[in-house]
């Protein structure tokens, strides 16, 4: 049996090399252990980087996890690659994001109600990005496509599930306090 260092070393070195999410379902096959294990070294794993403030920290998303680098690092690693055009997401796509983050399941033309434009371009640029996917048909009339978040959208905003999205009723009253809005 190899000790609890070797262990969580090999699993830095899986998540490394893979570069995708890998689930704790992957890990434990790997290391023929059962994954209640896996999710426990994988807990002890990020509070150490965090702990050592290491360069790297591991972003869990559902039950995946992925190696990242830290965002607080951002304005250096960005001098690396000032060649690539930043490629942010538009107030349009934001706020389609923001719908779809919030209210999914749901459908286009729910969206497009929300918003009161059309929001086709939108959802392209966002499934292109992978931050949204479709996640199936409506039995209905027409049998309108339904679309929710990925896990890139989860990994992108640092969440661990959509439970952690930021309760949507605060954050509108603090926007109303911050900009003096009255109703």
């Amino acid at each position: 049996m190899m000790d609890i260092r070797e262990i969580k070393s090999i699993i830095e070195s899986l998540l490394f090399v893979w570069g995708d999410p890998l689930t704790v379902e992957d890990i434990a096959n790997i290391l023929e252990l059962n994954e209640d294990e896996v999710t426990q070294l994988m807990e002890e794993i990020i509070d150490d980087f965090d702990f050592n403030r290491r360069g790297l920290r591991i972003i869990k998303a559902n039950s995946t996890y992925q190696l990242s680098t830290r965002p607080e690092h951002f304005q250096w690693i960005r001098k690396l690659n000032h060649t690539k055009p930043n490629k942010s997401l538009s107030n349009a796509a934001m706020e389609t994001l923001s719908i779809i983050a919030y209210r999914q399941p749901i459908i286009k033309s729910e969206i497009d109600n929300i918003r009161g434009v059309k929001s086709d371009r939108s959802i392209e640029t966002l499934m292109e990005k992978n931050l949204v996917m479709e996640l199936g048909r409506l039995e209905r009339i027409g049998r309108p496509i339904i679309y929710g978040t990925t896990n890139d959208f989860l990994r992108l905003f640092s969440l661990e599930s959509l439970e952690d999205l930021p309760d949507l009723e605060e954050m509108v009253e603090r926007i109303d306090e911050e900009f003096d809005i009255e109703e």
